[in-house]
């Protein structure tokens, strides 16, 4: 089915209900790298029930933990075959620190649809708040469908950030695991591309590749212990744009500018230097 931009923007996607314990944090923490170093007082705020610590990077999947099939593409005037889709950008906006257990609502609605011509960019944006109706984090995320543009719709408009024009004040390297997508597809995300080898090549790749959000979490955890003491609840909002793959068992390089309480993120692959995250914003609280 074509995109059909007048029914999707502004599409109402509903409200759901969920909850989350201190077990599927840690299980996320552990997704995204952490415990590597499990002496390190630091990774026990990720890694231990005690004095646990939410990174808010948490609330990509807190809705989603328990899932078991594969996601779709499929909201009001959008019907997209999965093999299609990558992940675009993402954005958290995290309006106090994330309880290590909770339950809360999600309402989530369609916010744009972009024409990029050869592709079609879906921004979806959800405001989730506590069970008392208080916020607790929003999010914001856009998917890149390729072969679905040419609709007729806006292009959308130019999101870059420009970096300095100096040296970074933080260069941070963090190896992934071969099996760093296997263990994150426990939080909730079974899209096939990321452990299927068939699958993967039918969609454009030579072998499968890390989640994008994945690789989303890693860094904002990398810039947390590089320049805000590695406490995620002094993070007050993080967003990328995805650009390009990971492919487990590669070392993210992060630069880090520091701009004031406001931090510029760049991400590449050290082994095909090679980017990964661009436009990369990580503000304090």
């Amino acid at each position: 089915m074509p995109i059909d931009p007048a029914t999707a923007i502004g599409a109402d996607l509903g409200e759901t209900s969920f909850s989350w314990g201190s077990s599927d944090v840690l299980l996320y923490h552990l997704g995204i790298g952490a415990g590597a170093r499990p002496d390190d007082p630091a990774e026990l705020r990720y890694t231990y029930e005690r004095d646990l610590r939410v990174l808010p990077t948490f609330a990509t999947v807190a809705a989603t933990m328990h899932e078991t099939e594969p996601p779709q593409v499929s909201f009001p005037g959008v019907e997209i075959d999965l093999a299609k889709v990558v992940h675009g950008k993402q954005e958290i906006v995290a309006h106090r620190p994330l309880p290590a257990d909770g339950k809360a609502r999600a309402r989530g609605r369609i916010a744009d649809v972009q024409d990029k011509g050869k592709a079609a960019v879906i921004v979806q944006e959800t405001e989730v708040t506590d069970e008392a109706g208080e916020p607790l984090w929003t999010a914001r995320s856009s998917i890149f469908a390729k072969g679905e543009g040419g609709f007729g719709g806006e292009r959308g408009p130019s999101e870059s950030v420009e970096l300095p024009d100096r040296a970074p004040d933080e260069v941070i390297d963090t190896p992934t695991l071969g099996q760093q997508a296997l263990l994150y597809r426990l939080c909730g995300d079974r899209n096939p591309l990321h452990i299927d080898p068939e699958f993967a090549k039918a969609a454009g790749f030579d072998a499968p590749i890390l989640h994008g959000l994945c690789t989303y979490g890693m860094v904002a955890k990398a810039v947390t212990g590089a320049v805000l003491g590695g406490d995620p609840d002094r993070v007050a909002s993080w967003s990328a744009r995805f650009a390009g793959i990971v492919l487990p068992g590669e070392t993210l390089r992060t630069r880090i500018w520091d701009t004031g309480r406001r931090y510029l993120v760049n991400t590449v692959a050290v082994e095909r230097d090679a980017p990964v995250l661009a436009d990369g914003v990580l503000s304090e609280r």
